[in-house]
């Protein structure tokens, strides 16, 4: 009796399909609220975790979604050449009117959004997910007790943030330690070539060769190579070139919890290979962009415990 036998990889890929099949998927609950700059590129996001998730068969998602967009905020006049005092002071003036008729409708708003994730985001409700991914997330969350949900990652819960979930609760220590890093600045957008530090790790196997995506790059602070294993990264400054080095994802494990951060993610046509296909909108090839969902579902994976992969401290020197 002749013995099929099957190559190595198409056996590893049944067994980890029937293992999702099998069990029963994680929980993720996906936070989109801002409360800074808010992201054209979020329900872009949005959609592609859905659609991972449906695909992959591994973990379910809940959303805690912006209830209402925020009132905009009127600009701060500058003074040009043309201007005289008196047009400049007439300028002010407006400017001080509007703000007036602006503050009150903000602290309203502020006040919506925090009612609405008071009880989305009660810890005793969002203890009964495996895992939180920050889909492009900015300024102070209004969690009812952002501790709690930093202990929760502690204990074993998974973390997942893209692009500004470093730029999001500065002013809350404790946040920007259990991630590894903070967004500092960025200058215009540009095409780079990350360096894969860890080609084995689920988040960086879908990178090809020669890589290279169009995005937004981030200057981080509060960033120690020694306190995370790094995953792509720059050895000179993305836009003028200055040596050094600057990270561009990375994960870590934090108490019993996994956190996977990637600042890739601020353009759509990084997220998703559909958005507006054939126009010159795109800077990014949808081959890029399935490479980019590859690599966030890596990442996912590897902090839900679903797929094995490094997160040896200090491996960028």
């Amino acid at each position: 009796m002749r013995i099929l036998r099957l190559p190595t990889f198409i056996l590893a890929g049944i067994f980890a399909f029937t293992t999702f099949a099998e069990a029963a998927p994680k929980k993720l609950l996906v936070v989109s609220i801002t409360t800074g700059f808010r992201h054209s590129s979020i329900e872009t996001g949005e959609k592609v975790l859905a659609e991972l998730a449906t695909k992959s068969g591994a973990f379910t998602v809940d959303f805690v979604q912006q209830p209402e967009p925020a009132p905009k905020n009127p600009n701060k006049p500058k003074r040009e050449a043309k201007d005289t005092d008196e047009t400049f002071k007439a300028k002010e003036e407006a400017y001080a009117a509007a703000m007036a008729e602006f503050l009150p409708l903000r602290k309203a708003w502020e006040d919506k959004i925090t009612a609405y994730a008071h009880g989305k985001l009660a810890t005793e409700n969002i203890q009964q997910y495996d895992g939180f991914v920050f889909c492009n997330t900015t300024g102070e969350l209004p969690f009812p007790d952002p501790q709690a949900f930093i202990d929760l990652i502690k204990g074993g819960k998974a973390f997942i943030a893209m692009h500004s979930g470093s730029d999001t609760f500065h002013k809350f220590r404790p946040y920007v330690d259990m991630l590894g890093g903070e967004f500092q600045t960025h200058k215009a957008q540009v095409e780079v070539e990350p360096i894969i530090h860890d080609k084995a790790h689920p988040a960086t196997q879908p990178f090809p060769g020669g890589y290279k995506v169009f995005d937004e790059i981030y200057i981080f602070k509060s960033y120690d190579p020694a306190t995370v294993h790094g995953l792509l990264g720059l050895n000179a400054h993305p836009n003028d070139g200055t040596p050094g080095y600057y990270p561009i994802s990375w994960n870590k494990e934090f108490g019993k919890g996994k956190v996977f951060y990637t600042s890739l993610g601020h353009r759509e046509d990084v997220w998703d290979p559909t958005w507006k296909a054939g126009t010159n909108e795109r800077k990014n090839a949808p081959e890029i962009a399935q490479v980019y969902q590859d690599h966030i579902l890596g990442g996912i994976l590897w902090a839900l415990g679903l797929k094995e992969g490094d997160a040896t401290l200090g491996n960028v020197k």
